[in-house]
């Protein structure tokens, strides 16, 4: 975003950017491109999954992994014991999967626990990022998860994991997302984000960080007089 046209230019959109690659066939080749683009694209992270770290960065990259991922069917011990791993082998960032059967059998109590259970065991300064699954959910399972996560501690809440069958992000997921933490914690949108619209989209719905596999196209598809979303600089809530 520039002072003098108040632009959202690719080097401020790129701070948002969780650089994502969780896809099951990766290879450590692939997690090395991943860092060397990342650093040439300027975004805030990267995020691999579990098994790749501990990993070398450039000091300015944080790095993000998994926990409970994709489906969140795993003991709370399991998840808590996979973050606390994560985090000795340098995660800066860890996002959970909840369970979202809980969720939708509205057992908030239960999924309030389970989020409980990996913030113990991934205490501050680690960011934790809890996906609930929006796709899956009623909007009244949505703001319930969002409040969980908020009351056992959470930094964000994350919209997917990209592997579920109902669909990723929504604009519509986002925005009832931010209004549900309301400033209190961030909102990361990913799962089919594709384009440089749908991101300025999500993040004018209210997300402080976007979870992307595409990052190089999306930010390619960022003219110089885009608009700035209102909330334009949020990254690295």
């Amino acid at each position: 975003m520039t002072n003098d046209d108040h632009t959202f230019d690719a080097a401020a959109l790129a701070r948002f950017v969780d650089h994502t690659l969780l896809k099951p066939e990766a290879t450590a080749a692939d997690v090395a491109a991943l860092v060397e683009e990342a650093a040439r694209l300027g975004v805030y992270s990267i995020c691999v999954s579990p098994s790749f770290l501990p990993l070398d960065v450039p000091e300015a990259l944080k790095i993000a992994t998994v926990c409970g991922f994709p489906s969140g069917k795993h003991h709370s011990e399991v998840k808590a014991a996979e973050a606390a791993q994560a985090v000795a082998n340098g995660a800066d960032e860890v996002d959970m999967v909840i369970d979202v059967g809980a969720a939708k059998a509205r057992q908030f109590d239960a999924v309030r626990a389970d989020i409980a259970a990996v913030r113990a065991a991934a205490p501050h300064p680690t960011v934790l990022k809890v996906i609930v699954e929006s796709a899956a959910l009623s909007d009244h399972e949505l703001v319930e998860a969002c409040r969980a996560a908020r009351d056992a501690g959470a930094d964000y809440v994350k919209t997917s994991t990209g592997f579920h069958p109902a669909g990723g992000a929504t604009v519509h997921a986002v925005r009832a997302m931010a209004d549900t933490v309301g400033g209190q914690l961030g909102v990361k949108a990913s799962g089919g984000i594709r384009t440089a619209a749908d991101a300025l989209a999500m993040i004018q719905a209210g997300a402080t960080r976007l979870g992307l596999s595409g990052t190089a196209s999306v930010l390619a598809g960022l003219t110089s007089d885009a608009p700035a979303p209102a909330d334009a600089g949020a990254a690295g809530y």
